[in-house]
């Protein structure tokens, strides 16, 4: 079983109750969990903090603790680093069995070398500098800056949508993403089908031709049928994304314009 914590699309953070169901689903149906954590430090609201796999599992005590299998990921391709072209990244092994492991390293020594400055950066993230260091201050107050201005960019982008007319989407709780859920006219639906594509895509295109807002539609993330959303990041420069939610805003009033016909809408 694969979770994603915090979130890749939505930015929800687990909290600990969902973990122990998770945990104990693996356990009676003796699954392994792999618990990708990439996005441990980009936690942007305060009561909902990142709570890893493992600890949740430790403080459940025998018997989860002895017998759910975990392995768990990280990597300086996200957080404060974002060094996504550096491809440094670990995994940790909890309860895997000791032939399992040996075959994991035997594919792994087979397999290409890892590049030199992804090691470099790596062996960085889990030695940070530390009190008295002379860049501690420093990397505090970046680490600390960059952070910030997440949560700032993701606030902005968050009543941005809500501002918008049919477009409904939840604060942005961890990682680097907006999940909104946008309410399509039924001349939308019958337009896009025309075209020969899945609504949210008509929709995104449409938004990426008149902008250049680039956008992930819903469909590619398994959605509800009926139920149409898009992703992007928070990763626009602080300071661009008023304009930005400006221009998106725009084009939703325009488009909505042009589709409405206030015969239903898709589902909420």
């Amino acid at each position: 079983m694969v979770i994603i914590n915090p979130g890749n699309p939505t930015g929800q953070c687990l909290s600990e109750a969902n973990l122990k169901e998770i945990l104990r689903f693996c356990y009676q149906e003796n699954l392994v969990l792999l618990g990708d954590e990439v996005y441990q430090q980009n936690i942007y609201q305060d009561e909902r903090p990142f709570i890893s796999a493992r600890t949740v599992r430790l403080d459940m005590g025998p018997p989860i603790s002895k017998a759910v299998q975990l392995v768990s990921f990280h990597t300086v391709s996200k957080g404060y680093w974002g060094k996504c072209g550096q491809s440094g990244g670990y995994f940790e092994m909890t309860n895997i069995p000791p032939q399992t492991v040996d075959e994991i390293y035997k594919v792994a020594s087979i397999s290409l070398s890892p590049n030199v400055p992804g090691q470099i950066f790596l062996a960085l993230m889990v030695n940070p500098p530390k009190p008295g260091d002379i860049s501690y201050d420093r990397f505090v107050r970046e680490s600390k800056g960059i952070l910030e201005s997440l949560r700032k960019r993701a606030r902005i982008m968050t009543n941005g949508f809500n501002s918008c007319r049919n477009v409904v989407c939840n604060f942005t709780e961890g990682a680097m993403y907006s999940f909104s859920q946008i309410r399509l006219p039924p001349k939308v639906i019958e337009a896009a089908k025309k075209a020969g594509k899945v609504p949210d895509v008509f929709y995104c295109l449409k938004l990426l031709e008149a902008t250049g807002i680039s956008t992930v539609p819903g469909s590619g993330f398994g959605q509800k049928e009926g139920v149409f959303h898009l992703r992007t990041t928070i990763l626009p420069a602080e300071e661009d994304m008023p304009a930005i939610m400006a221009s998106f805003k725009k084009f939703n009033d325009e488009f909505m314009d042009q589709y409405e016909d206030y015969r239903g809408y898709s589902r909420m």
